[in-house]
């Protein structure tokens, strides 16, 4: 092989080298021999000095110390995860105002946080949501106690895990926890105007469990059908004065529930607005199964900056066994019962959130 061909030929081994390392990075970059080059036999002395210059360079990289293979595999991440604060507050002053009114603080928190897996055809998605909220008063003609009240407290953990059977279609279980953090109290006047503080939920009073195991299907990346015709729900309500309120029996802790289940979840975004939905209805076969219990959630978001959001939450029950008392009548029965929120304030997130531009 002649001299010249000789060089022709290392200066193109060098060049398709470099090409195929710069040109394509997000390509499976190949890994270069170094000690193939080593053995291409070149005389020194046909060469220019920049040309072995470059042999130099060359000759002396370690291939140990250059593993383009190893550094082109790179470990696949299979989980997903992160947190949203909310902080919502706000403030009412009044002096010599005509009109009226009470002057108040009132303040809105939110921690919804998010842990998902998804390898291969499984997945395992969590989700975990803390919110509290409370209304300070400033009127001088309540009580104490009678100028705090909660508007909102939430404990809520949902939990599925799937196994892709085709595509879009996976065999499915559900879990779900709901409860609250704090006492709630209601404030009456009884004989002789005394003030009676009477107890209308705390800590698993109620609370509810549920695990149920189906189908869950995807039709679009923003939409999950989950059909679980086989559910057992367990309410719990551990302050025995409320039980008959929340449906269970008077000596009875813990009121299991078998039926069937449909869990419907929407998220969607465009670029700084959200609105996500959860809407589960549930059938007791044990006990009127024509009765639906209804669950919907709504969380629609409007990012305003990199840290104001403008914010709406919705709640809306239906639950046949939650008996609710008129005040105007004093009858009670089931009805539906219906939670707005609006807020705005600061919001900051951590981990895969999408954040405003």
């Amino acid at each position: 092989m002649s001299k010249l061909l000789k060089t022709i030929l290392f200066g193109t081994i060098l060049v398709m080298a470099a090409t195929t390392l710069v040109a394509n990075p997000k390509q499976e970059k190949k890994n270069i021999n170094y000690d193939e080059i080593a053995k291409v036999e070149i005389d020194r002395q046909s060469l220019s000095d920049a040309q072995q210059m470059c042999l130099d360079i060359v000759s002396s990289i370690d291939e140990q110390s250059i593993d383009t293979a190893a550094a082109a595999a790179v470990k696949p991440k299979y989980w997903t995860n992160g947190i949203l604060t909310q902080i919502n507050l706000s403030q009412v002053s009044l002096t010599n105002w005509a009109e009226g009114g009470t002057a108040n603080v009132s303040l809105n928190g939110l921690i919804d946080a998010h842990a998902n897996y998804d390898k291969n055809n499984m997945i395992f998605e969590n989700r975990l949501k803390l919110s509290y909220g409370f209304i300070q008063s400033f009127d001088k003609d309540l009580s104490i106690p009678e100028q705090f009240k909660k508007s909102d407290d939430k404990i809520q953990l949902d939990s599925k895990w799937g196994y892709k059977m085709v595509d879009r279609l996976y065999f499915s279980a559900l879990f779900n926890f709901r409860t609250q953090m704090t006492p709630t109290y209601e404030y009456v006047t009884g004989e002789g105007d005394v003030q009676v503080k009477n107890l209308k939920s705390k800590i698993m009073a109620p609370g509810y469990l549920s695990l149920g195991i189906g189908i869950n299907y995807k039709p679009f990346n923003c939409l999950s059908i989950n059909l679980s015709p086989l559910t057992g729900n367990f309410v719990f309500v551990t302050e025995q004065a409320l039980r008959e309120v929340y449906g269970n029996a008077p000596d009875q802790m813990v009121r299991t529930e078998l039926g069937a289940q449909i869990k419907i979840d929407f998220a969607y975004s465009y670029k700084t607005f959200k609105i996500g939905s959860n809407l589960t209805l549930f059938s007791d076969y044990l006990n009127n199964p024509e009765n639906i219990k209804v669950y919907w959630d709504v969380d629609a978001s409007l990012a305003l900056n990199r840290f104001f959001t403008l914010t709406l939450r919705t709640n809306l029950i239906y639950d046949d066994v939650i008996k609710i008392t008129d005040p105007k009548t004093g009858i009670a029965s089931p009805r539906v019962q219906f939670k707005e929120i609006v807020g705005l304030g600061f919001t900051y997130t951590f981990g895969q959130y999408v954040k405003a531009n």
